[in-house]
């Protein structure tokens, strides 16, 4: 039966139209604008009057133009960051985009500061600049980094959240609002769905998804649930005249128009839009597995490993003493694993379990608690009690610094599987060993055990395709975090 904008939303009360109203949902984004303003104006000043101190510390004589440019420096820093478009709304929450457009804000002022000194002859010392300047761009970064935090809270208790119509067939949509459910600090909520023929979708009543018409009511949708954006998904319908005539008629509205690529997980600086004789191309570079920069993540993982061993030496000989009094056995676990290419090496992990923990799996593989081919227990009775807690924080790893070192596996990377997992692989799956396996990775920080089958796949893959040196650090320093916590691991 065809279903229209109408029939479904009817029955929705003047109140509830109220509640979504589009400038009531843009007023968080002015908001957060404003706050992240002052954020950035309150940087400059700390940095300004640092800087200053420092200066004339030792009783040299401030001069006028040290006064102009502290007096005048919040302002320049905060247009400079405006001219670099980090105040736009849809950078807002991404704190990758966020960081890169404030430290070129920085390069941009310092360059800018200096070249107009030069032409002045203005007597402004080269350390005030050089301090005042990178101290603003840190205490910015710092300032966005909490307020992004604050932030994401929020979208994660269900506010600031921008209303979603997604347009597209009925399995990709459902695809998309499961994927922005699972991290919801993406600002996202997709409040209906316009299908090619309207139909009724049990898996999107599932998801307390209404079906809102078909393509040509998107405009109808829009207007009456008041959403602030329209996602399409790929399909034949939505060629490029049907998004066009789309992205004209949403103009009015003041609504935002996204369009989801069919190919997924690939993100970053492999991704750029080159226009063809009008045509916007998704040009999509090759995922870098040789070169230089994998000649640098492998000297930077070898010289963190070395450094992290002599540093952890003492923790590390009061975990081995702590599990050889506490249970029998060898305190070093030793398990083959596969790694890049499929290359076989023995992994190195502190005991957790019994001694006769693999040879009792068998037993109680019907007590599996994940989907898949992973074998995980929330109160497996083989983990010690020592190696429960070394298991929260994920302390029994540590030894696998002793790889890293010989090369066998990276600081970040997907997780390292074993031989009878690998056999198992399909050919998607089996992309992920086209790089060494990693001492932690983006499933680390995204749940750990907590994490399906599917998911930590899933994962892996979007590290494979989108790995850069940046990606890495990031994840290390949210690895901290995740450990920290103990969350998710069992």
């Amino acid at each position: 039966m065809r279903v229209t904008v109408s029939d479904v939303f009817s029955a929705r009360s003047e109140s509830e139209l109220q509640r979504s109203e589009p400038l009531l949902g843009r007023l968080w984004e002015r908001q957060y604008v404003a706050a992240i303003v002052a954020v950035d104006i309150c940087a400059a000043l700390v940095a300004c009057v640092v800087s200053y101190r420092v200066r004339f510390s030792q009783g040299i004589p401030a001069s006028e133009p040290y006064l102009w440019l502290s007096m005048g420096l919040p302002l320049m820093w905060v247009g400079s960051i405006g001219l670099n478009r980090a105040y736009e709304a849809r950078f807002l929450g991404i704190g990758s985009e966020e960081s890169r457009r404030a430290v070129n804000a920085g390069v941009w002022l310092i360059a800018a500061v200096g070249t107009c000194s030069w032409a002045t002859k203005a007597e402004v010392a080269r350390g005030y600049v050089v301090l005042a300047l990178p101290l603003a761009v840190v205490l910015t970064l710092l300032g966005r980094y909490l307020a992004r935090k604050r932030l994401h809270a929020l979208r994660v208790a269900g506010e600031c959240m921008q209303r979603v119509v997604a347009v597209g067939h009925a399995q990709g949509v459902v695809d998309l609002v499961r994927r922005v459910r699972r991290e919801p600090y993406h600002g996202l909520e997709i409040v209906a769905a316009c299908l090619p023929d309207a139909r009724y979708c049990p898996e999107l009543e599932d998801l307390e998804i209404p079906v809102a018409g078909t393509f040509d009511e998107v405009v109808g949708a829009v207007e009456i649930l008041n959403a602030d954006t329209v996602a399409v998904l790929t399909c034949r319908e939505m060629d490029g005249p049907a998004l066009r005539r789309l992205s004209w008629q949403l103009e009015r509205y003041g609504t935002d128009l996204i369009v989801a690529p069919a190919l997924m997980e690939v993100a970053g600086p492999r991704i750029a839009i080159r226009p063809v004789s009008g045509l916007p191309l998704l040009h999509v570079e090759q995922p870098e597995l040789t070169g230089g920069r994998r000649i640098a993540k492998g000297l930077v993982d070898r010289a963190v490993a070395l450094l992290a061993l002599l540093l952890l030496c003492p923790l590390l000989l009061v975990i081995g003493l702590l599990i050889r009094c506490t249970s029998s056995g060898p305190a070093l676990f030793r398990q083959v694993r596969v790694g890049r290419h499929g290359e076989e090496f023995t992994m190195l992990k502190f005991r957790t379990m019994v001694q006769d923990a693999e040879a009792r799996r068998s037993d109680m593989q019907h007590l599996n608690e994940l989907d898949g081919l992973l074998f995980k227990m929330r109160d497996d009775p083989r983990v010690t009690r020592v190696g429960g807690w070394l298991r929260k924080f994920s302390l029994d790893e540590l030894p696998q610094l002793i790889n890293v070192l010989a090369g066998r596996m990276s600081l970040v990377g997907p997780r390292p599987p074993l031989p009878e997992e690998v056999a198992l692989y399909g050919d998607d799956v089996r992309r992920r060993l086209l790089v060494k396996p990693g001492l932690t990775g983006l499933w680390q920080i995204s749940g750990r055990s907590d994490l399906s089958w599917d998911e930590s796949v899933r994962l892996d893959l979007r590290y494979v395709e989108n790995w850069s040196l940046a990606l890495d650090a990031l994840i290390v320093w949210k690895t901290l975090f995740v450990v920290a916590r103990g969350s998710g691991a069992y």
